[in-house]
């Protein structure tokens, strides 16, 4: 005879967690992430997942950098990449707006934007840390850029600071599905943009 299944009693690993926890707000939004269901999702008791996460603002947090890492990974390939600066601008632009009305991505940083107001000093560290590096990414380009003739001379961090305020603000647009913001109509809004305050003419 057999011997009977074992039953699982070690945690699946961290980036298991984590992708389920997305692959959820994907399916079912934020409402449908729950200590509860992800853990019948993975295989754990929701006290098992409440002993790694503490709260559902941390799951949430540790899922948008598990998120940001990965589009981070994504971002630093296509930067490095051949082509020109404004190829690389434009690349940057269609990786940081969102796919469209409700993109999992956008609807968690929302949500971490939402709780940071009663968020930890430590939280909001982790938060200001992932933008950073959207940021400093983006100086780094409009400089290079503007270094090679491509792009009108600027000051790049001031540049930077208003280019991602415009993007932050047309991704909220995307993201909850305002009418008259969809992401094509976003794309060329910001392109126009670039074009008038930024090509070398």
């Amino acid at each position: 005879m057999p011997p009977a299944p074992r039953r699982r009693n070690t945690a699946p690993p961290r980036e298991e967690l984590l992708a389920a926890a997305m692959a959820t707000i994907a399916e079912r939004g934020l409402d449908g992430l729950t200590m509860a269901g992800l853990g019948r999702e993975v295989g754990m008791s929701s006290g098992h997942l409440l002993y790694y996460f503490r709260t559902k603002d941390e799951l949430l947090l540790q899922t948008l950098e598990w998120s940001e890492g990965r589009l981070g990974a994504e971002r630093r390939a296509l930067l490095a990449g051949p082509g020109t600066a404004r190829e690389r601008l434009d690349g940057y632009i269609d990786l940081y707006l969102p796919d469209g009305h409700r993109d999992p991505h956008w609807t968690l940083w929302l949500e971490v934007w939402n709780r940071a107001r009663n968020a930890d000093d430590d939280a909001r560290a982790r938060q200001a840390a992932v933008e950073a590096a959207w940021h400093r990414d983006l100086v780094a380009l409009l400089a290079g850029g503007a270094a090679a003739g491509e792009f009108r001379p600027v000051d790049a961090e001031r540049y930077a600071t208003r280019l991602r305020a415009l993007l932050d603000g047309f991704s909220v647009h995307v993201a909850v599905g305002l009418p008259g913001t969809g992401r094509s109509q976003v794309l060329a809004r910001v392109r126009e943009f670039i074009e008038e305050s930024l090509t070398v003419r």
